[in-house]
């Protein structure tokens, strides 16, 4: 009567001991232990064995499904811990070698554009002032000489915001960063040097226009400052910004509210090339001039005994003259294939050329 029994047992050690994986595992168990197993089959025939060895029977059947259940649950436990060491072979990693290169993200030529900006005339003694983009009339347009009347303050040029009451002005985004010079003299005593750089706002989009971009300025403050050392000061930022030791730089006469009197810079280009210092023409990067009287009285700053001298310029304008990037809007259209090309690297300083 227990032949079969033995068999079963040495077969399902041998189907067992072949099992690779917890599947063939599984298949195994189900084929002894399943609801059509073969030892349940045994079990269930035990109703038809003689009485008088159904006792014997039954016992010898329950040692043998609990000696193949131990055999089973053994087998298991191997086959879990040899596919958990096949997984640490397959992961296992050399802490001794360099890390694998991952993807580097970049530096927007605007924002790199700046850091040189700031890190140019920061050798020259200014400081970085920042400010609110929403303004006051006052602050955007009022204390800067800039009357009613005049085509900046249109509603086609600014973007004018809900008043906070029905007689007030309404406030504005700022059209340049002049209001931040606006609130350093306000708050700081002369002498003053500092440079503004941020987010402007015009009602204007084509290719060279955005309605939003970046402005740098600058203000100085002192006793007895002229033309002569505002130009030396751009003269300086302009070749060393370019890398152009002799860029050919020129003043014009031109008019701004907000100071008197008033230049346009050019420098100098090839029209046909588009190549920078040479070449015979003249391409107008900037404008400039000395702090008007009126500005200082408005800012609390006596004229007859501080002078001072303001500039200002597109960062976008001077990026794209910079870098030959022939259309503005490309800067605003996250086409990380354009930033792929005129991306910089954050892990490379910004160099400064010569000259600061």
């Amino acid at each position: 009567m227990t032949d079969d029994l033995d068999q079963l047992r040495a077969e399902t050690e041998r189907t067992l001991a072949a099992a690779a994986d917890l599947r063939a595992w599984d298949a195994v168990r189900v084929g002894v232990l399943g609801r059509n197993g073969t030892l349940t089959a045994l079990l269930k025939q035990l109703g038809a064995v003689p009485a008088g060895q159904r006792r014997e029977r039954g016992a010898a059947l329950n040692r043998l499904k609990d000696t193949l259940a131990a055999l089973i649950e053994a087998r298991r436990a191997e086959l879990e811990d040899a596919a958990f060491a096949a997984r640490l072979a397959a992961e296992r990693i050399d802490p001794t070698l360099p890390p694998r290169p991952l993807p580097a993200g970049l530096i927007h030529p605007v924002s790199r554009t700046m850091e040189e900006m700031a890190a140019i005339f920061g050798a020259m003694g200014f400081a970085v002032a920042e400010g609110p983009d929403v303004e006051s009339d006052w602050h955007n347009f009022g204390a800067l000489n800039i009357p009613a009347h005049h085509p900046a303050r249109a509603d086609h040029d600014t973007f004018y915001l809900p008043p906070a009451a029905a007689d007030a002005p309404p406030p504005v985004l700022r059209t340049h960063t002049s209001p931040v010079q606006v609130r350093t003299m306000l708050h700081q005593p002369p002498p003053i040097r500092v440079v503004v750089m941020g987010r402007t706002y015009r009602a204007d989009h084509d290719a060279t226009h955005s309605p939003m971009f970046h402005q740098l300025e600058g203000l100085a403050i002192d006793r007895d400052l002229t033309l002569g050392h505002l130009k030396g000061c751009l003269i300086d930022f302009l070749r060393s910004f370019f890398g152009i030791a002799n860029l050919p730089v020129r003043f014009r006469s031109s008019y701004f509210p907000f100071t008197e009197p008033s230049m346009e810079v050019d420098i100098g280009w090839n029209r046909r090339t588009g190549e920078l210092g040479g070449g015979g023409d003249w391409l107008e990067i900037l404008g400039s001039g000395m702090v008007h009287a009126k500005v200082l009285a408005n800012c609390g700053i006596d004229p007859a005994v501080w002078q001072g001298f303001a500039f200002g310029m597109g960062v976008e304008r001077v990026t794209m003259l910079k870098h030959g990037i022939p259309d503005l809007r490309p800067f605003y259209d996250s086409d990380i294939r354009w930033l792929h090309h005129y991306g910089t690297s954050p892990l490379l300083p910004a160099l400064l050329h010569e000259g600061v």
